[in-house]
C-alpha cells in the first residue's frame, strides 16, 4: 500500500461555536486513518523482491524513463539526480509508503509547508517543513501572488523537491541507482529513431526559450551528431528548467549566442554592402570608360 496525499487548502470558515468540535473530529478522523495504515502495513507487509521488479518494470515505460532524471549545475560540475516523478513512482511500487505534502498555515503573504514520507512496516518518517513565500521572481523584480491558484502552483511546486527528497530518504539507496540504471537503459534502446528524438527536444526547448544553437554551443558539436547519453542529460537539463529548478541561463550561453548571431549577421550585412558598392564603383568606372 502506498499512498500519496496531495497538498490541502482550507478556505472554509465555520461558525466560533463549531470550530471546536469540527477540529476535534477532524483530528479523530486522521488518527483513525493512519492507525488503520499501520495494522494494514503490518497485516500486508511488502515482498522486497517483487516490489523491486515492480520498479524496474515502471522503469522500462518511455514515458516514465523521459521524466525520471534531473540535472542542475553546481560548483561548474552538473548533478543528475531522480525527479519526483521517479521517486512517486518508485513509492508506489515499494509498497506501504504513505508521503504527501500538507500545508500546515497560510499568513503574512507565506504558507508553512510540510513535506513527509514514511515507511509503514519500519515507522520511519522523515519530514521537512518550509516556508514559501507567495511571491515570484519577475523581470521586473519580485511579484506579490494573490491568486488562490497562483499560491497552489508555487507550494506545490517547491513542495515537490522535498516531498523527493523524503521518498528518496525511505526507499533503499540500492534500488534507487537500479532504478535510475534502467531508465538510462530503456531510453538508450528507444525504438524511437534518434533523429526524432533530437527534433522532440529541440521543439521542447523552444518553448523555454532554448534555440539549437544554445544547444549545440554546451554539446560542441552540431545536433546530427548527439549521441544517445547526450539525450539523457539533455532531457533532465529540461525538466529542471520546466519544474524551475533550475535557470536555463545557468545551462546554456543564451546571451554570448545571441551576440554572436548578431555579430555574424552585422558582419554579413557589412559584406553585403561593401559587395554592393563595389559592384556599383565598377560599373561607373566602366560608363566613364566607355564614354
Amino acid at each position: 500500500m502506498s499512498q500519496l496525499t496531495n497538498i490541502g487548502f482550507s478556505g472554509v470558515q465555520t461558525p466560533l461555536n463549531q470550530g471546536g468540535s469540527m477540529a476535534q473530529a477532524s483530528e479523530a478522523r486522521a488518527v483513525a486513518e493512519v492507525q488503520a495504515q499501520y495494522v494494514i502495513a503490518k497485516k500486508f507487509p511488502r515482498d522486497e523482491n517483487t516490489a523491486f521488479m515492480r520498479i524496474m518494470k515502471s522503469c522500462e515505460r518511455p514515458f516514465l524513463a523521459e521524466q525520471a532524471m534531473y540535472a542542475y549545475p553546481r560548483g561548474g560540475q552538473l548533478v543528475t539526480g531522480p525527479s519526483i516523478r521517479l521517486a512517486e513512482a518508485m513509492a508506489q511500487s515499494w509498497g506501504n509508503i504513505d508521503c504527501g505534502i500538507k500545508e500546515i498555515s497560510q499568513s503574512d503573504g507565506e504558507s508553512e509547508v510540510e513535506a513527509y514520507a514514511i515507511d509503514l512496516e519500519t515507522n520511519t518518517r522523515i519530514v521537512k517543513v518550509f516556508t514559501v513565500k507567495h511571491a515570484r521572481d519577475t523581470k521586473q523584480g519580485k511579484k506579490r501572488l494573490t491568486d488562490a491558484r497562483d499560491i497552489y502552483e508555487l507550494v506545490a511546486n517547491q513542495g515537490s523537491r522535498r516531498l523527493r527528497a523524503c521518498i528518496l530518504g525511505i526507499i533503499p539507496g540500492d534500488v534507487i541507482d537500479a532504478a535510475v540504471s534502467q531508465c538510462g537503459k530503456t531510453l538508450e534502446s528507444s525504438d524511437v529513431p534518434m533523429a526524432d528524438q533530437i527534433r522532440k527536444l529541440v521543439q521542447a526547448f523552444d518553448e523555454l526559450g532554448v534555440k539549437p544553437d544554445h544547444i549545440e554551443k554546451r554539446l560542441g558539436h552540431k545536433l546530427d551528431a548527439t549521441i544517445p547519453q547526450e539525450i539523457v542529460t539533455l532531457r533532465g537539463i529540461y525538466k529542471s528548467i520546466k519544474d524551475g529548478m533550475a535557470d536555463r541561463s545557468q545551462f546554456f550561453d543564451i546571451a554570448t549566442v545571441k551576440g554572436e548571431s548578431a555579430r555574424n549577421e552585422l558582419l554579413e550585412a557589412v559584406g553585403k554592402n561593401k559587395k554592393e558598392l563595389g559592384n556599383e564603383e565598377h560599373k561607373d568606372g566602366n560608363s566613364e570608360g566607355s564614354n
